[in-house]
């Protein structure tokens, strides 16, 4: 993200930012899809300043899904499909909206509720040092929601990008 147009920081970036004493700190939690598998745990929080409230949950993606992800990658190369190469070298970071998942407080456990496994083994991924852009946020949320379409006109500001119910977390 480029620092001029830059909106979304992530929680630990953020020193006057604390989470609302109404919601979980899910740092450090895991995560699982909807069937109940480990997808990684929740590495950060990222916020946007201007709505002040959290849109996406930074998760470091588990060690057997990025197994799984360069096996496929090998076949892919081996039988030269066509597929298009997602898996950076150092990038083992996705983002998943907010309003996407239900929290356990008491398993300390994050679900999402209708994503699952091989949508996360699929889904393109950032490196943690290099953050993301807006591009990236679009072919997220198109893997995720491909029957929502993520550069639709009404989507072409931060304002109305967030205002859907993937970003609700209420």
């Amino acid at each position: 993200m480029e620092n001029k147009h830059k909106n979304l920081y992530r929680l630990d970036e953020l020193s006057d930012y604390k989470i609302a004493s109404n919601y979980s700190d899910v740092r450090g939690w895991k995560i699982v899809d909807s069937d109940n598998q480990t997808i990684g745990e929740i590495d950060n929080l990222w916020v946007n300043k201007d709505m002040q409230r959290v849109i996406y949950l930074d998760v470091k993606l588990d060690k057997r899904l990025l197994e799984d992800s360069r096996n496929e990658v090998r076949d892919v190369i081996a039988n030269d499909n066509g597929k298009e190469f997602i898996y950076k070298e150092g990038a083992s970071h996705i983002i998943i909206p907010i309003g996407s998942v239900s929290i356990n407080k008491d398993t300390k456990t994050v679900m999402a509720n209708t994503l699952g496994y091989d949508t996360f083994r699929n889904t393109n991924r950032y490196d943690r040092q290099q953050n993301f852009d807006r591009e990236y946020e679009r072919k997220v949320m198109n893997s995720y929601y491909p029957q929502n379409n993520p550069d639709s006109a009404y989507y072409s500001d931060d304002d109305s990008f967030y205002n859907r119910r993937e970003f609700d977390n209420k």
